[in-house]
């Protein structure tokens, strides 16, 4: 295959003898290794040239060393700082900083007059602010923002002196001063030739730079571009076409070089995949029907796919290179390294810095870290466990140094200094960054390969921002030092080593500048990808770039068009595959490039691809009755079942199997706010305790009235007993336990306002008492015990009545039950359980057949219905409260057939086709 790179050295060797003195600038680095590989093969002997990048020429022609942006900024609030009388903190000057950098690396890239453009900002600000009345209503933010503006050209000055003098700078730095200085290159090098390879978007710094060589006669430049873009008006050859029009050199010269690549026969197919899942394993598929991969790139539009592809490459891809970065911030290390951070911005969100103690979610999230728990492990125990299972049980919200120290007695000594220096109380920034420090340099000895490199990687991060908070002092607090490491491992990524010649190209669109492919497969060409939408944060508005020239959307656009359209105008075989969906802004649509280029070829397929979609028929999940099921069925029926066990059967049968049969018990988590449940059982103790003095007692107005003044301290009792170390003093605990006193509070003052008439006679029977009764099931050989607690009994007026406390909701309808085949229904749960009440009270106490009995509940959060009771009446709003002996008898027997299911071996326990959740 006749590339790019091939042509342009064969053109270069025809004139050319000797490399000495010789250089080669190319827009990558990647580019370089490609070019040095074509020269070998067409150079029998000899030195090569040197091959650079552009950012590496322009470095050496300004002789200032480029430095990153974190480095970068710290100077340049140094810089502020000086300027200004009451500056803005580091934190807050580093979320417009940024923005700033980036503008002022644009406008000295584009070479823009500074006083020109800063004194245009300035005047347009003014003009905002003038008002023909005379008077204008100025925020504070607003004044804020006019005397920023007002002291840009001023901060720019400053800091562009400064960089200058001490040899560092952005970008745009190197690039205007490379200008200043090209003229003092030229005559430092005399013999020196320039070959500028592969370029498109020029700067107006590299426009400079490019045309005086060319003027000196010091360099020759070779362009990528194809007949088909350049002679119309295509987006795609917009740049050059500028230059040949607007550049002296060419008013003699002609272009270098124009090819007639796109015209040539190609298979170019459209695919179209819902998500991007199915973009990637078609572009998978595709792959694996390839014989080798020497000539093949797949090249991701969207680069956020990269984790997801190299999980989605065929078995037989052998041999891969990847020219993107793998992201810093999707590593597992970067997981524990926040997990850090948050031990500590928890603490001193929550306001517990003075006692040193974490909240536990962050302390489980640290110690289940991958590389922690593998520390904390030994070949007999497995310590993150233990100490996440203890926090659980023993219901702490918050985690002390010493309490973790106590689980480390049995780990190495290196191990407890490093898990001890965790949780030392923060003291100061640079102590922080070391404990880091040193706990990357003792993981790195138990592990190897990719992980050895991640934590190198974080290790050089963090001795960075040790160094410059020791040159600096800028990091007043942890918080900033948080938002610096989630900025500075946000743009940075790990990256890959490789053989660049051999295997797959797997690489991002700007990576395949000046390469050539024989089959190219493009993912996410999509509109809002290819070309993107998003516009990079700038202080300078839209007109104001226009009007001096620096680059905006439509720029980008024509770059992007030029990638693209390059990157095919060679291949011979091209697979483009779009987005089919609409998730998201401009998905769905395919790229604008895409509808460009099936103008003006013809022979594009295009197709739609779907994941397949195997149906397979859902069996309801069932388990056989074994012998040892049967074995623990039996020993339940000897301890009794209970009524909540019954209506959890009929809920989920598979639910009653693993809690009652494999005795598997929910996870015990820690509970940091009251659950439903401890609410409830705090109100029964509650109420069990004021009423058990008054058992077989007819009770009085002024009982009640005695009671009713030891609700607060009885309610705060049984939330101690029962919430553990849970705090019930702020937030939503202390709502709840309002709530709890409001539950018993109006329920003993629905009882006084019963007692107030003196009709009314009320007397204790029982409270919380354990109930229980056998009964005999045709077809088992043994009794089943039925078994409960009773929350009251009691008699009102001469009616005994079975009472059920509940806490919840429950309405008049949950109880009405006129036909007791209906039982198996689960909404009649609350019915079936008042029902086995009274079923287990007529069997153990001596009940008076004359008189009536009576069973419901009271619901806490429906006191104002009262007792709501059984009814049984089939009349709509009619009522039939009483629980006669027949009603009983026949409600048992249901039961019975429900009982003879649980233990019949012939069926299994099976899940209910329409379980609700």
């Amino acid at each position: 295959m006749q590339t790019f790179i091939s042509e342009t050295v064969q053109d270069i060797l025809k004139k050319t003898t000797t490399f000495d003195n010789v250089v080669f600038v190319l827009p990558s680095q990647r580019a370089g290794v490609f070019v040095k590989q074509t020269l070998k093969d067409q150079i029998s002997t000899g030195f090569l040239p040197e091959i650079i990048n552009i950012e590496q020429f322009v470095e050496r022609v300004s002789e200032i060393k480029k430095v990153d942006a974190v480095q970068l900024l710290f100077h340049f609030y140094t810089i502020y700082k000086s300027h200004e009388v009451t500056p803005d903190t580091f934190d807050r000057f580093s979320t417009w900083a940024f923005t700033v950098l980036q503008d002022f690396n644009e406008i000295d890239q584009h070479l823009v007059n500074t006083r020109e453009i800063f004194v245009y900002l300035r005047d347009i600000n003014r003009l905002r602010k003038w008002s023909v009345k005379g008077s204008f209503e100025e925020t504070e933010l607003m004044k804020d923002h006019y005397a920023f503006t007002e002291k840009l050209n001023e901060y720019y000055n400053a800091f562009y002196e400064f960089l200058v003098e001490n040899k560092i700078g952005y970008q745009g730095v190197l690039y205007r001063e490379a200008t200043k200085k090209i003229d003092e290159y030229i005559a430092k090098h005399p013999k020196k030739k320039i070959f500028f390879i592969g370029f498109n978007a020029l700067n107006a710094s590299e426009e400079f730079l490019f045309q005086k060589l060319l003027y000196e006669e010091k360099a020759e430049v070779y362009w990528d571009i194809d007949s088909t873009f350049l002679n119309n008006n295509h987006q795609a050859g917009n740049f050059i076409r500028r230059y040949k029009k607007q550049w002296k050199f060419y008013e003699k010269n002609d272009l270098k070089t124009i090819g007639d690549w796109f015209s040539k026969p190609k298979n170019i197919e459209l695919v179209g995949a819902s998500k991007n899942i199915s973009q990637i394993k078609y572009a998978g598929e595709v792959l694996a029907k390839l014989p080798n991969y020497n000539n093949t790139a797949l090249v991701l539009a969207d680069e956020t796919l990269l984790p997801i592809t190299l999980n989605s490459l065929p078995e037989n891809v052998d041999a891969i290179n990847i020219t993107m970065g793998y992201p810093l911030k999707d590593i597992p290390t970067t997981s524990l390294l926040f997990s850090i951070f948050q031990l500590f911005i928890s603490q001193e969100k929550l306001q517990k810095s003075a006692q040193n103690v974490f909240y536990y979610k962050d302390v489980i999230r640290f110690i289940k870290e991958p590389l922690i728990y593998q520390l904390l492990s030994t070949e007999t125990e497995f310590l993150s466990d233990i100490i996440s299972e203890q926090i659980s049980k023993e219901n702490n919200t918050f985690v002390s140094q010493e309490y973790m120290i106590s689980f480390l007695k049995n780990t190495s000594e290196e191990t407890q200094k490093i898990i001890t220096s965790i949780f030392e109380k923060f003291m100061s920034i640079h102590e922080f960054l070391q404990r880091i420090i040193n706990l990357i340099n003792a993981l790195k000895e138990n592990v190897s390969g990719l992980e050895k490199e991640y934590l190198f990687r974080f290790y050089t991060a963090f001795t960075q921002l040790q160094n410059l908070h020791s040159e600096f002092n800028y990091f007043t607090d942890l918080k900033t030092l948080h938002q610096f490491f989630r900025k500075l491992i946000s743009s940075e990524s790990l990256s890959f080593q490789g053989e660049p010649l051999q295997g797959l190209q797997l690489m991002g669109m700007l990576e395949t500048r000046v390469l050539d492919f024989e089959n190219v497969i493009l993912t996410s060409v999509n509109e809002g990808v290819l070309p993107g939408n998003t516009q990079p944060s700038s202080f300078i508005p839209f007109d104001v770039k226009v009007q001096f020239g620096l680059p905006t959307y439509r720029e980008k656009d024509a770059i992007f068009s030029y990638h693209f359209f390059r990157l095919i105008q060679r291949a011979k075989n091209v697979i483009l595959i779009y987005n089919t969906e609409s998730d998201t802004f401009g998905g769905g649509e395919k790229s604008r490039f895409v509808t460009q280029l099936e103008l003006i070829r013809d022979g594009i397929v295009s197709k739609i691809v779907s994941p397949k979609v195997v149906t397979e028929k859902s069996e309801l999940k069932e388990i056989t009755k074994s012998e040892q099921a049967l074995e623990k069925l039996k020993e339940l029926a000897e301890k009794g079942i209970s009524p909540s066990a019954l209506t959890n059967y009929l809920y989920n049968p598979i639910a009653f199997y693993k809690q009652k049969v494999l005795k598997i018990r929910e996870f015990e988590e820690v509970e940091e706010e009251v659950a439903y449940n401890t609410l409830g059982t705090v109100v029964h103790d509650t109420l069990e305790e004021l009423y058990k003095p008054f058992v077989g007692k007819f009770l009085l107005v002024n009982d009640v009235v005695e009671m009713q003044k030891k609700v607060k301290i009885l309610v705060e009792k049984y939330f101690k007993e029962h919430f553990k170390k849970g705090d019930i003093t702020t937030g939503k605990n202390r709502l709840i336990f309002e709530v709890a006193i409001r539950f018993v509070e109006n329920f003993l003052q629905q009882e006084r306002t019963l007692l107030k008439d003196k009709k009314n006679q009320l007397k204790i029977i029982g409270t919380e008492k354990n109930y229980e009764a056998k009964i005999e099931v045709d077809g088992i050989d043994f009794p089943i015990k039925i078994h409960g607690q009773v929350d009251r009994v009691d008699v009102l007026n001469g009616v005994t009545r079975v009472i059920d406390y509940k806490t919840g909701m429950v309405k008049s309808t949950d109880l009405k039950i006129t036909d007791f085949e209906q039982i198996r229904d689960y909404k009649f749960s609350k019915a079936i359980q008042v029902l086995l009440y009274a079923f287990m009270y007529t069997q153990t106490e001596e009940v008076d057949a004359s008189k009536p009995i009576q069973a419901g509940i009271y619901s806490f959060k429906n006191l104002k219905n009262g007792f709501l009771q059984l009814n049984f009446s089939e009349k709509r709003g009619g009522q039939d409260n009483e629980v006669t002996e027949e009603r009983i008898q026949e409600f048992m027997q249901e039961v019975k057939v429900l009982v003879q299911e649980i233990f019949n071996p012939a069926i299994g326990f099976i899940e209910p086709a329409d379980l609700p959740y």
